[in-house]
């Protein structure tokens, strides 16, 4: 069993979860006989600016070449938003009769139906890389390995279901970043020597941090590093732009005005919650 997963040993079975308002947990198949099966151009996410769920998304879709073959809105900054919004609440009131909540993002529709098949990140996350991602191109990685499944887990819930709003900043506090810290000592991602779904997750709650805070998670340099170095790959270098505020890579040697770039800001009067959509 690996130190990462290990961990998750030691958390309460009382630590509070995010709970959406109205769950919808319908799953990709993997043929025409599961249903929901993959498609090009079936589906299409409906996320929001400024939102860590959403840019989780964003960057797997990059990660895993998705863009154009699973459209995407980003509400409510987009050109048009308004009717994107009121596709995403017809989306809603399709799938569940009455349904009279706020159209949550993100959300994962299919274009066929008419209707959300899944608004749980996680599930959408784990579809991504296990449903829609050719699994015979060599050159494409692999976010959720079976053999990582379990520790892609554990480091998720560690990071906490919101991935920065809760998470505390220092290290030595925090057992999720110690353990981290440390694994990044030996090892260049997350969870050892390839990329997983844990690097997107755990590089998301980091530049979620503002910048006092990142500056003390990064006081090793370990984690300083490893944001710094993933943010220069594409997938998260090129994320929407209405997701990052300063550019992420930009050279600069001063660390901690590189900490105020790193912060992912949300542009003003484009909150989650704007327009009752809620993230």
């Amino acid at each position: 069993m690996s130190e990462t997963f290990a961990l998750s040993e030691i958390m309460s079975d009382a630590m509070p979860k995010t709970v959406t308002q109205a769950s919808f947990r319908d799953r990709i198949g993997a043929g025409p006989g599961g249903g929901y099966y993959p498609a090009p151009h079936r589906y299409h996410l409906y996320l929001s600016p400024g939102c860590p769920r959403s840019l989780r998304i964003s960057i797997t879709l990059g990660l895993l070449g998705l863009e154009n073959s699973v459209g995407t809105t980003l509400l409510p900054s987009s050109a048009g938003a308004r009717d994107a919004l009121a596709a995403l609440r017809t989306a809603y009131e399709t799938t569940r009769h009455h349904y009279d909540g706020p159209p949550t993002v993100p959300a994962l529709c299919d274009l066929w139906s008419g209707r959300i098949v899944n608004n749980h990140t996680p599930d959408i996350l784990d579809d991504l890389a296990l449903r829609f991602t050719d699994q015979d191109n060599a050159d494409l990685p692999r976010l959720r390995p079976a053999a990582l499944a379990a520790d892609i887990d554990a480091v998720r819930e560690l990071l906490g279901a919101d991935l920065g709003e809760d998470l505390v900043p220092n290290p030595a506090q925090n057992p999720a970043l110690d353990l981290l810290e440390r694994q990044l000592a030996s090892h260049p991602y997350a969870l050892g020597e390839t990329l997983t779904a844990a690097d997107v997750d755990l590089w998301v709650a980091l530049v979620h941090l503002d910048a006092d805070a990142l500056r003390r998670a990064a006081a090793g340099d370990r984690l300083w590093s490893y944001v710094r170095r993933l943010g220069a790959h594409p997938a998260f270098h090129k994320i929407p732009r209405e997701h990052s505020g300063e550019d992420l890579c930009s050279p600069v040697k001063d660390k901690d005005r590189a900490a105020d770039q790193s912060r992912v800001t949300v542009p003003a009067g484009h909150e989650c919650r704007r327009q009752a959509l809620a993230c």
